[in-house]
Parts: C-alpha cells; sequence; structure tokens
C-alpha cells in the first residue's frame, strides 16, 4: 500500500494534529499538493470541498488557506458570496486550530462569525494563527481568520470559537 492510500484511510479524522502534519509533509512539496490537501479536506467535510480550499501553508497553529474566484462561489453582484467567505474563514480556523492539538485531543466549532468589510472579487485567501491547546483539558479557543484578496487588502474577517477536549472513542 502506498504512503498516500494509507494516509488517506487513516484521515477518517482530522482529531489527530499528528494525521494532519503528515498528510501536509506528503503533499506539500508534490505538484498540486495543496489542492489534493484541500480534497482531502473536502471529503471529510463534503459541505467545506463546496470552496474547493487549496491548502498554501500549514505549520503547527498557522494555516493560509486559498479558495479560487469562480462562478459556483459568487453571488448576483458577481462578488465572491458570504457563505462561500464563511466557509473559508472555517476551514482556515479549523485547519490551523486542529494542527495545533496535542495527541488524544480533539476539536468542535461552537460559535462562528464574520465581518464582511469590502467586496470580495478575485481568489481569497484566508490566514490563522492559533495557540497551542494544552493537553488534556477542555477548553475554548477563540482564533480568527483574516481573508484578503490578490491585492491584499483584507476583505473579511472570521471569529470562531473552537472547543477542544480529550478525544472520546
Amino acid at each position: 500500500m502506498s504512503p498516500l492510500s494509507s494516509l488517506t484511510r487513516s484521515l477518517t479524522s482530522l482529531a489527530s494534529a499528528e494525521t494532519l502534519r503528515r498528510a501536509w509533509s506528503l503533499l506539500r512539496h508534490a505538484p498540486g499538493g495543496g489542492i489534493v490537501m484541500g480534497q482531502l479536506l473536502g471529503n471529510l467535510a463534503p459541505y467545506t470541498g463546496t470552496i474547493r480550499p487549496e491548502v498554501l501553508t500549514l505549520e503547527e497553529g498557522y494555516a493560509r488557506v486559498r479558495m479560487r474566484d469562480r462562478r459556483a462561489v459568487r453571488n448576483h453582484l458577481r462578488s465572491v458570496h458570504a457563505i462561500a467567505l464563511m466557509n473559508l474563514g472555517e476551514v482556515a480556523t479549523g485547519v490551523a486550530m486542529m494542527s495545533a492539538l496535542p495527541e488524544g485531543m480533539r476539536g468542535i466549532i461552537t460559535h462562528l462569525e464574520m465581518d464582511y468589510l469590502r467586496k470580495a472579487r478575485g481568489s481569497i485567501t484566508a490566514e490563522c494563527r492559533a495557540p497551542v491547546a494544552a493537553a488534556g483539558e477542555r477548553h475554548e479557543y477563540d482564533v480568527q481568520a483574516d481573508l484578503t484578496d490578490e491585492a491584499g487588502e483584507v476583505v473579511a474577517r472570521a471569529r470562531a470559537r473552537w472547543l477542544i477536549g480529550p478525544a472520546t472513542h
């Protein structure tokens, strides 16, 4: 069995920061690796896949994720739809937070809000830094993702609250 097929099988849950980081270490230098990583995320969370996220950077507690502009993510004003932006914000905060989990911990989003600062056009990139979660403790973490357009202008800001706690089977 190839390392990628083994990894794909083990990605049934992104609660493991180690699995997430292992997937990225295999894909980050591969041609189209960020797109494949986004497809893996989309396969695990189908609604996430509707924006076709592309992982640009993933480090412990840090993520940059891009959504390319296409008709399926636009509104009637020919700008990126508010919910597509919200979806991108959730992906970025989630990947950043999940990459910072100690072994045996998992997370779930409990609150998500978005400030829309200007019309979003073109490819949009979300960037988020999350704290490393405390091992063994149930705790809520507030994280923020800034969504920028191709000119580097912040078009929206997502704030998410993630409840982190011990994984139970």
